[in-house]
């Protein structure tokens, strides 16, 4: 019934116009779909070709961010009691009005009060603080006008507590007064460290499984915090409990000779290379140097840990860095050669005579290099 009025008056209006001027004036028209961003909908927004009645606000606009629907009977009553009649529909049951708005992540707001704090009482960079705030603070929408960064205006903390008071300020487009919002909580300094899957002895290796990466609170991490890559493969100093974070000061190289430990003992000088079974006196990680026990002669020796169950006694002609050779040769006066090494000696040191020559040398013997001497003699 309403359509009908609506197309009969109009028609009776365009007939009363001439031809020329009923072309010229454009019909009001309802659109199927509004989108706004102020607080109330005008006629303007609901119509097209309104006319001086564009600016007259006829509803509520819905809240921020969210849409509405208008079915359109009720929309042509408002508007006939605005003065505004004649309104083309078509075939439009209801309009669909939205509020347009801008939304701030929760994330974000972390990150301006992380931001407004970094550097600043004592913490450090804003990605290494962890901020909690009082109320449950979720996305919030504002108005689609307040375009501008989240300013800080206001800042306080007290590091004895970790609490924090922020004030911040937006710019807005449409109002020279800015929109003003205040956050409080707590902010804390965080770092990256490994941290303990299970129970662990110290006696254990670490492995993969064993260490994981977390985020915890820097006051709980007395000095420097170990990575995950830093912990894999190593040993603790001393026992320690899932969930424990791991410091530098935590871990050691694994050992590699157990005190009391049957090892495997190697004799080494240029040319000469002995092997023989020992006691580990004491325990050691790779490169240590520790006490062993010759088992065959009762002899206290010192040596380096090289592997698992294994330790190397080196010469004396290794146990200190070498001259260069041009220098360690000069003095050699024309077919002059170093004084032979004294193999017998070296093995009554070490081991119990053996059978035979043929299990001395059992490693072959590289020949006495002279030619550095003698070409410089020349």
């Amino acid at each position: 019934m309403i359509r009908t009025t609506l197309a009969i008056v109009s028609a009776l209006f365009a007939l009363a116009l001439p031809a020329q001027a009923a072309d010229d004036i454009a019909v009001p028209t309802l659109r199927a779909s509004v989108t706004v961003t102020s607080d109330v909908v005008r006629v303007g927004d609901l119509v097209d070709n309104a006319g001086p009645a564009a600016l007259v606000a006829v509803y509520r606009s819905p809240d921020l961010g969210t849409t509405g629907a208008l079915p359109v009977a009720h929309v042509l009553s408002v508007l006939r009691a605005k003065q505004v009649i004649g309104v083309m529909t078509g075939d439009i049951r209801e309009v669909q009005v939205t509020r347009l708005a801008r939304t701030l992540a929760t994330k974000d707001i972390e990150t301006a009060v992380a931001s407004a704090l970094e550097r600043r009482f004592g913490l450090g960079d804003a990605a290494n603080i962890a901020v909690t705030f009082d109320r449950g603070v979720t996305d919030m929408r504002l108005d689609a006008s307040s375009t501008g960064a989240l300013q800080p205006v206001a800042t306080r903390y007290d590091a004895r507590n970790g609490r924090f008071d922020v004030s911040f300020e937006i710019g807005n487009g449409n109002n020279p007064s800015p929109t003003k919002l205040r956050f409080t909580g707590t902010a804390v300094e965080t770092v990256e460290v490994a941290v303990l899957t299970r129970d662990i002895e110290r006696t254990e290796t670490l492995k993969a499984s064993d260490v994981a990466l977390e985020r915890r609170p820097k006051a709980e991490v007395s000095g420097e915090a170990a990575s995950r890559d830093r912990t894999i493969g190593m040993q603790l100093r001393r026992p320690m409990r899932a969930g424990t974070p791991i410091r530098v000061a935590d871990v050691i190289k694994p050992d590699f000779v157990q005190r009391d430990q049957n090892v495997t003992i190697i004799y080494q000088v240029p040319g000469l290379y002995l092997t023989t079974r020992g006691k580990a006196l004491d325990s050691g990680a790779e490169g240590d140097t520790v006490s062993v026990l010759n088992v065959q002669t009762k002899r206290t020796l010192t040596g380096v840990v090289t592997a698992r169950g294994q330790v190397t006694v080196m010469g004396a002609s290794q146990s200190a860095p070498m001259a260069p050779a041009v220098e360690q040769t000069s003095s050699l006066k024309r077919d002059e050669t170093p004084a032979p090494v004294n193999t017998d000696a070296i093995v009554r040191g070490l081991v119990q005579a053996p059978a035979s020559p043929a299990q001395i040398m059992q490693a072959p013997i590289p020949p006495v290099r002279v030619s550095q001497a003698s070409a410089k003699s020349e």
